[in-house]
Formats: structure tokens, sequence, C-alpha cells
């Protein structure tokens, strides 16, 4: 692994050990690569996904000329949002996953806010 991944993966580390989700209040993961993002909406009282969604999928990846920018990272925030409140998830704790708060992870953060998402 490079030294870059490693520091996430330990940033994630530290950070997740602050943060449970439950059953009314779930965790709400993201995951970025080179050309999409990907998010979870996670139960870690029983360790199960309650609900997920990425760029990758049949329904969204015509919606994207390119997953890889912070524009798709925002739409990708407005559909994830508005699904997530279909199924009733409102409430979540917003868990980066080690990335900083910038960029791609911050537009789908705010889109997520705009959205009606509580975190």
């Amino acid at each position: 692994m490079r030294k870059k991944e490693e520091l996430r993966l330990k940033r994630h580390k530290r950070i997740k050990m602050k943060m449970l989700g439950t059953a009314e209040k779930p965790r709400l993961v993201v995951h970025r690569s080179l050309k999409n993002i990907s998010a979870q909406v996670l139960d870690d009282t029983v360790g199960k996904v309650l609900f997920s969604l990425s760029t990758k999928d049949k329904a969204l990846k015509q919606k994207f000329t390119s997953a890889g920018n912070v524009k798709s990272a925002e739409l990708f925030g407005q559909l994830f949002a508005q699904e997530a409140k279909g199924k009733g998830y409102s409430k979540v704790i917003f868990d980066r996953a080690g990335y900083l708060y910038h960029g791609r992870i911050k537009s789908f953060a705010d889109a997520l806010r705009k959205g009606g998402m509580e975190f």
C-alpha cells in the first residue's frame, strides 16, 4: 500500500472509534476513488449495511459523464439524499472515512444537507 493510503486508513480507524451507527441514527460512510464515489448507510450495532449507492450503479451511470469531479459528487449527493430519505434515513452520522473534508467529500456532504439529511 502507498504511504498516503496508509495514513488515510489510520485516520479512518481513529475517527471510526469515536462514532457508532445505530438503528435510529446510522453511520453514513463515503468512499471515493479517482473515477467514482460511493456511500453506504450502516448500522454498527448489528453490523449490517442498510442502504448503499454508487456512481457505478447501472441506473446512475448514465447521469455522469465523469464521476470523479466536484460537480458529479454534488449531483451524487443530491441523488443519495433523495433515495435515503425515501428509505427513511434522514438523521445520520457522517463518516468521511479518513478523507480530508475538502473537494468532492465537502461538496457531497453539502449536497446531502441541501437534500434534507441531518448530521
